[in-house]
């Protein structure tokens, strides 16, 4: 029997699920709970296919719009946050209403409507489309957020007052890429304000550390997490910049491309903030199927973040 190839495999730590995920699960299964089946969902309540699907299999329903849900039962918001209109719509078709936003959403989201109290524009970095972003913009009028993506919009935004701005991002970015907009907009809008501490949340901030740290020694890592899963998506752009020559997204274990890791000896392995653990122990498992697999914990920080479930949920039916 031809003995299998060593594999050293870097294992990051934080890595999957972060508390506002935790937590946005755990509302879904309580609201189960509390009115029993179903519970309809707006939109996915985090990005995972494997999450969703043992909700829905629980008797969650996800549904795109507040009007494709019946009025009679409740209605949970997802972790990404929605603009001011969804719980508006809601509260007039007289829904019983859950929100899970992540809290640390909810703080961008407390901020935006402060500047705009304050007479200030906002420009919001982040990803045109993504729900977080929806969300946040709609929270303020129409045209009183304005969207940048990346440096080069920096340059032909047109604003009202330069000396009347403010800033916010969305939770999930790129912490470098996020650093270099955030310059930009400073440069030429000298007078711009920012937030307080940084939006970009904890969960997202950590996994990218841990990658950066594993990422000079990995011939490939490895990102357990959902195609649109900014997080995630951000995690394989930050290992590739880090210096790992190959990074890929994977979903599961059945996605790995094996020819492309074909040779390796060392190999990093991550996981986005809304990827459940089983997955990562999966793809370990399959990797040990290929591999002598020496598997090393590259731990960057350690998280005990916890978020209360909203009060509907913790009073009696």
């Amino acid at each position: 029997m031809t003995p299998r190839p060593a594999l050293v495999l870097h294992l990051a730590a934080p890595r999957g699920f972060c508390a506002g995920v935790d937590r946005a699960i755990r509302i879904v299964e309580l609201a189960l709970e509390k009115w029993g089946a179903p519970v309809f969902v707006r939109h996915e309540i985090v990005h995972n296919r494997t999450v969703v699907d043992a909700l829905r299999a629980k008797g969650a329903v996800f549904v795109e719009e507040v009007a494709d849900a019946p009025a009679d039962r409740p209605i949970v918001f997802s972790a990404h946050g929605v603009a001011k209109s969804v719980p508006a719509e809601a509260a007039e078709r007289d829904m019983i209403q859950v929100d899970a936003t992540c809290p640390l959403v909810t703080k961008v989201h407390i901020e935006a409507a402060r500047h705009h109290e304050n007479g200030l524009q906002l420009i919001m970095i982040g990803h045109a489309g993504h729900p977080e972003t929806v969300g946040t913009m709609g929270q303020l009028p129409p045209g009183e957020v304005l969207l940048v993506e990346d440096v080069a919009d920096v340059a032909t935004l047109g604003v009202r007052d330069p000396d009347r701005l403010a800033f916010v991002t969305q939770t999930t970015l790129s912490v470098d890429d996020t650093a270099d907009i955030v310059a930009a907009l400073q440069a030429r809008f000298p007078a711009i304000r920012g937030p307080a501490r940084e939006d970009i949340c904890y969960a997202t901030t950590n996994r990218q550390m841990a990658v950066k740290a594993m990422a000079p020694s990995c011939e490939a890592i490895l990102v357990v997490g959902a195609p649109n899963s900014s997080n995630s998506r951000r995690l394989v752009e930050v290992a590739k910049k880090a210096g790992c020559p190959y990074a890929q997204l994977i979903q599961t274990a059945a996605e790995i491309d094996w020819r492309a890791i074909e040779g390796v000896s060392s190999i990093g392995l991550t996981a986005g903030a809304s990827a459940p653990e089983e997955l990562v122990n999966e793809v370990i498992e399959a990797l040990r199927g290929r591999y002598d697999v020496t598997v090393r914990p590259v731990v960057t920080a350690e998280e005990d973040v916890e978020f209360k479930v909203p009060r509907i949920l913790r009073e009696p039916a």
